[in-house]
This record gives C-alpha cells, sequence and structure tokens, in this order.
C-alpha cells in the first residue's frame, strides 16, 4: 500500500480471488486449445485453388490506462471451391487468434505475396469446408494466452489462500 491510497493488494475476498483463478484458467484453455486446433487444421488440411478478390490492413486501437494502443492486422478474401461447392474465407493463419502487428508495414509484409485478382494455394479442413486458410503453419500467438493466464493463474491461487487464510483465521 503506498501513501497516496493506491492499493496493489490484489482481490480482497476469497470469492475475487477464486473468479481471478477461474477466469485465468479460462485464458489459459483458450490459448491450448486454440493452438492444439490450428495443429491439427495445418496437419489435416487439404490444398485447394483460391482466388484472392481482396488484399489489405485492418487498423484495431484501444485506449489503456497508460495511452492508446494500435494494432495492425492483414486481411485478405479469397473464394474457393471444394467438392463442388464455392466459400469465401478471410484467415491468413489458422486458428480463432487473428494475428496483429505494432506496424502497418509488418501487417502489409505479412500479405504482401497476395494481390487481388490472382490464384493461390488455399488450405481447407475437409471436415468443415467453411473453414480455410492461406498460410499452412502454425503460429505461437495461442500460447501468450497460456503465458498470461498461467501468471494469473498464479496470483488468483496465491490470492485464494491469503485471503482464505485471512477470513478463516
Amino acid at each position: 500500500m503506498s501513501d497516496d491510497g493506491l492499493s496493489i493488494n490484489g482481490p480482497k475476498s476469497v470469492g475475487q480471488s477464486l473468479l481471478l483463478f477461474l477466469l485465468a484458467l479460462g485464458l489459459v484453455g483458450y490459448g491450448a486449445v486454440d493452438y492444439v486446433q490450428s495443429t491439427a487444421a495445418v496437419r489435416e488440411s487439404v490444398e485447394t485453388e483460391a482466388t484472392i478478390t481482396e488484399v489489405g490492413v485492418e487498423t484495431e486501437s484501444s485506449r489503456t490506462g497508460t495511452g492508446s494502443n494500435v494494432r495492425y492486422e492483414p486481411v485478405v478474401t479469397f473464394t474457393y471451391t471444394y467438392d463442388g461447392e464455392t466459400y469465401t474465407g478471410n484467415d491468413v493463419f489458422p486458428g480463432s487468434v487473428p494475428t496483429r502487428y505494432e506496424t502497418e508495414s509488418a501487417a502489409r509484409s505479412a500479405v504482401a505475396e497476395y494481390e487481388s485478382g490472382t490464384t493461390t494455394t488455399a488450405y481447407v479442413d475437409p471436415d468443415d469446408p467453411e473453414t480455410a486458410f492461406l498460410k499452412d503453419q502454425t503460429s505461437n500467438r495461442q500460447l501468450s494466452f497460456v503465458g498470461v493466464g498461467l501468471v494469473l493463474a498464479l496470483f488468483g491461487g496465491f490470492f485464494t489462500v491469503r485471503n482464505y487464510r485471512r477470513e478463516h483465521g
């Protein structure tokens, strides 16, 4: 506790501590499941021809306590045919966690090989042909969720024990 009234003592009750712990475990689970699913998607996907219809970069801004944060997400929209059905996709990488970059130039370079109107290879999940992506590689971006979740779970566990001891003598 500092003299200016700022408290960094964490959750004040067992219930709050358990909530932090459970939310952290959810974050770990989400990241781990998405990583496993992305790895399986790369391993089990089949190639098909795709036509690029749009290439660009979306800007995402958010405000934090210390200022604003801008991230850039590469966007490629493409059409492809699998088993006689035509689909539209927009995932560059497999998984549900989008890849974002600190700079617009980094995001543009991630999709520099794609140009509207050209054909390329897309990778399709044969069990779910509505799911396709362009880069047949996994990313460690989901593991950042696992790492943050583990750190928060440690804090949540610590505060749960501390608050339990405080409340139950």
